[in-house]
């Protein structure tokens, strides 16, 4: 890890605050908590928030009013429910999720929010407020209901009426950053051992793009402890602020919910409230203990090497220090039967579902293991150790980690599938059903593309083979013709799966999720129907075959598992809306 700052306040006044490491590693510029700035990511979402609540309080916006009177633009109707504020403030609007030009590569590439909003509307996959789905385009969408009704830029408004009248001269929405805070810049790196990264320009920037530093983020967690207010400066009445921070949401009510904007993240007996943050390089979390008048800032400027969240062991060991707490233990005499009961794959609610994003939902799903000693464990979820954590069970479905307080709770959603809820109350995860089981989907995808090679393989092989033995196909011109096609098909099948192969590892550079990329997107959507479409060449030559009296039976149950094959992969790429020529996404 190149650098990291870490800050406490307490009753009003900065405890502890300092940095470590460096801003800038090869000139070796040390971390100030007072003047570097970082790059807190979604912890800007805050910022947004807490402009919408001063509008709130001042009658201008409706938590409860359709967003869609507030925008220049329509979002489509469904569901016969409109979105709302509380909706948005509570990651409950119901969108799926959305990547293309969330980064931009540059600030030549950065385009009016407006503009942004109205080009990349997700679909709507759940009711409103009834399943929470993280989206930065409800938090964008809501910056730009702060900047049309304030009629100031976004970034203008949220400095006039929050950053001036607190004093916090070192934090920004504007990009690239101005002149005079520039020289303050953190780089951001993958690894300390490796090149600094350029400056990341967020073009959903009311959801991420503020800089600021960890003396900044002080004042601003004052204010928000002591009720909107910071010396004499109040930037929400007390009965907003009690408002924004009480809880609002929760798809469990035994977990962690959602209060307007903050999450709540209770632990050692104590209810927190707070927002962590990452961009491709920071990574950062903010956590105030009302009870305690106690916030914690951390923002570190580069990932490290490891598989699990150091700023998550830092808080935990900050809060064990501080707040010590010795959970109770009770036991369930059920344990390894519902273990049993809820083990499986499951899918989060914060996915793609109507583009080719869809694919992310097979690639990541958890799988929730049952193990001999009744307890269960959630891959990919990793203790310190790198080894999966253990939960056991201390009331019905629901699971504590062993030795810990991570809490995950089992319980049946308004569609009547089993799904559970982590710590965190932005998402939930859904029992997979059939045809989006990640092994069922594995064992369709896997063998179609194995056949599908072996057929164009043996093309030129046995081609190679009957040369040097002198023989020749026992074929009528017709059916050479149509042998001919169904390896063009098989062709045509590789090219597009490693076209679509090419196309996701492009997307480790988020900025390459851009309409750049549109032409290559399209053709693909174009290849993958050809594709589907040949499939119907392969199923009638495998019935040609089937019925040829005299052909060898091995080469007709070939030909047969080559065509279902076919149909398996086209359905595996029709299901994962690999062929839907939707770009956005």
């Amino acid at each position: 890890m190149a650098g990291a700052v870490v800050a406490v306040v307490k009753d009003g006044k900065v405890l502890f605050a300092k940095g470590y490491g460096f801003s800038d590693v090869e000139k070796r510029k040390s971390v100030s908590p007072a003047e570097t700035l970082f790059r807190p990511g979604s912890i800007s979402k805050l910022f947004t928030w807490t402009s919408v609540m001063q509008l709130v309080e001042q009658g201008k916006l409706d938590l409860d009013r359709d967003v869609n009177d507030y925008l220049d633009y329509k979002i489509p109707p469904a569901f016969s429910k409109p979105i709302t504020l509380r909706n948005v403030l509570t990651h409950t609007p119901g969108f799926e999720e959305t990547a293309k030009e969330l980064f931009v590569a540059d600030a030549s590439k950065m385009r009016p929010l407006g503009e942004y909003l109205r080009e990349h509307i997700p679909g709507r996959i759940f009711p409103p407020g009834v399943t929470p789905a993280y989206s930065n385009y409800a938090t964008a969408m809501a910056g730009y209901i702060v900047q049309r009704t304030s009629g100031k830029p976004f970034e203008q408004y949220v400095a006039d009426n929050i950053f001036i009248p607190l004093g916090m001269g070192h934090t920004t929405f504007v990009q690239p950053l101005p002149p005079n805070l520039s020289s303050f810049m953190s780089n951001g790196y993958q690894q300390a051992s490796k090149e600094a990264k350029p400056y990341e320009f967020v073009q959903a920037f009311p959801a991420g793009s503020v800089a600021t530093s960890a003396a900044d983020m002080c004042i601003f967690m004052m204010a928000h402890l002591q009720d909107g207010r910071w010396n004499d400066k109040q930037i929400l009445k007390p009965e907003t602020a009690k408002l924004m921070h009480a809880r609002a949401f929760a798809s469990d009510p035994r977990l962690n919910g959602m209060a307007l904007g903050f999450y709540e993240e209770t632990r050692n007996g104590h209810r927190i409230i707070g927002h962590g943050g990452d961009t491709l390089y920071f990574h950062s979390d903010l956590h105030l203990i009302h009870d305690s008048n106690v916030g914690f800032f951390v923002s570190y400027n580069s990932a490290g090497k490891g598989e699990v969240s150091g700023r998550t062991i830092l808080f935990e060991k900050f809060l064990d220090r501080y707040f010590p707490y010795t959970p109770s233990a009770p036991a369930v005499a059920s344990a390894k039967e519902n273990a049993d009961k809820v083990a499986g794959l499951y899918v989060a609610s914060r996915r793609g579902e109507k583009s080719f994003l869809k694919v992310t939902e097979f690639l990541g799903q958890a799988k929730a293991l049952a193990n001999s000693d009744g307890t269960l464990s959630i891959d990919p979820l990793k203790d310190t150790n790198g080894e999966l954590k253990r939960y056991e069970e201390i009331s019905p479905l629901l699971y504590r980690q062993v030795h810990g307080q991570d809490l995950i709770g089992f319980h049946k959603n308004s569609n009547g599938r089993m799904e559970f809820s982590i710590d965190y109350p932005f998402f939930v995860f859904e029992r997979a059903s059939m045809a989006d089981n990640k092994n069922f989907n594995m064992a369709i995808i896997v063998p179609s593309l194995i056949f599908i090679a072996l057929a164009v393989l043996f093309w030129p092989v046995g081609a190679s083979i009957r040369w040097h033995y002198g023989r020749k196909l026992d074929l009528t011109p017709s059916e050479k013709r149509l042998r001919l096609a169904v390896r063009i098909v098989c062709i045509v099948d590789l090219l597009f799966a490693i076209g679509w192969l090419i196309f996701i590892s492009g997307t480790n550079d988020v900025t390459n999720l851009s309409r750049s990329r549109d032409p290559l997107l399209y053709l693909l959507y174009i290849l993958g129907v050809i594709a589907a479409m040949g499939t119907l060449i392969v199923i009638l030559h495998a019935f040609r075959s089937w019925a040829k009296t005299g052909k060898w039976i091995w080469a007709k149950l070939f030909d047969v598992a080559l065509a279902l094959a076919c149909i398996g992969f086209t359905w595996f790429t029709w299901h994962w809306n690999l062929i839907n020529f939707n770009l956005r996404y």
